[in-house]
């Protein structure tokens, strides 16, 4: 996470490399200043989950660092360790920039994924909560500046984990979140929900996964208690989760909070699954994710 993308000619008979392109950071970059480190978080049945870390060198390693921990753990999808420079904006800051490498992905094989799916999807949220306990206790960072961040199906975790461990989180974002559940699987005239049943399971034929979904659901399991600050994000003309998924999330998280930290709610009116088009909108939907977490974790 500290290196540019780089481009090699490789000279099979002699072995020899030559480096023909390295990605241009205009701001300018010095990977010497950064750390990039791979640890493992003890998980709650013994699995060991791993956390991908980016900071400045000249971190402080006490616990005072805020941290954005990203996780998506969904559909099998891997979440690349790799460089991207929209983060550095953080890491710049002072920020531990954390992905955690949670079950519902293959990060660690094809078990890893089906070991976050269907019938054992809390692990997903269990992995992401042993994250954060895990940086807590290594003086990553701690509980109290801690910024969880996800989108879509890492929007559900968002939720999920709203619900399970509020208290270890300063502030949450949730990207165009899926996090009425239990309904959204209930309704086959929505074109997206039987393709959606071998991921999470079909509630309408099964009693048991309808129990099972309804245990995690976000929507469904909001109740009295301290929230964190959070901010979710929607589309109005989002296909895969519609717009009044998060819309009804934050009214009922408003309605339900025992706490005072603020809960806001961002459509876009112009924008679908994948947010905004156009490079220029997709950086300034970016910066203004930032800017929540720095403002949240007191760095404004």
């Amino acid at each position: 996470m500290t290196t540019p993308s780089q481009l090699f000619d490789y000279e099979m008979q002699t072995r020899k490399r030559t480096l023909l392109k390295t990605q241009e950071v205009p701001s300018g970059h010095d990977p010497d200043a950064y750390v990039t480190r791979r640890v493992f978080a003890p998980a709650h049945d013994g699995e060991q989950v791993p956390v991908t870390l980016l900071y400045r060198k000249d971190t402080p390693l006490d616990g005072s660092a805020p941290c954005l921990l990203y996780g998506y753990g969904a559909y099998g999808i891997t979440i690349p360790a790799s460089f991207n420079t929209n983060c550095l904006s953080l890491v710049d800051r002072g920020f531990v920039y954390a992905i955690a490498h949670i079950r519902g992905g293959k990060d660690k094989g094809f078990h890893w994924y089906e070991d976050g799916k269907m019938a054992k999807k809390t692990n997903t949220f269990k992995d992401f909560i042993a994250a954060a306990d895990y940086l807590n206790q290594e003086k990553f960072t701690s509980y109290a500046n801690i910024v969880a961040e996800g989108g879509s199906a890492g929007g559900m975790l968002m939720g999920a984990i709203a619900n399970m461990a509020p208290e270890k989180f300063r502030g949450i974002i949730a990207a165009v979140p899926f996090v009425d559940v239990l309904s959204t699987m209930l309704d086959d005239t929505l074109p997206l929900t039987p393709p959606e049943w071998p991921e999470w399971g079909n509630p309408i034929d099964s009693p048991e996964f309808y129990d099972i979904i309804a245990s995690y659901s976000p929507y469904d399991n909001v109740g009295a208690r301290p929230y964190p600050a959070i901010l979710a994000l929607g589309g109005l003309t989002d296909p895969r989760v519609t717009y009044w998924e998060p819309a009804k999330w934050v009214a009922k998280l408003r309605e339900e909070t025992t706490g005072s930290e603020p809960i806001l709610l961002k459509t876009n009116m112009d924008a679908g699954h994948g947010g905004a088009s156009g490079r220029f909108q997709r950086l300034e939907e970016i910066a203004f994710e930032y800017a929540f977490a720095i403002k949240v974790a007191g760095k404004a």
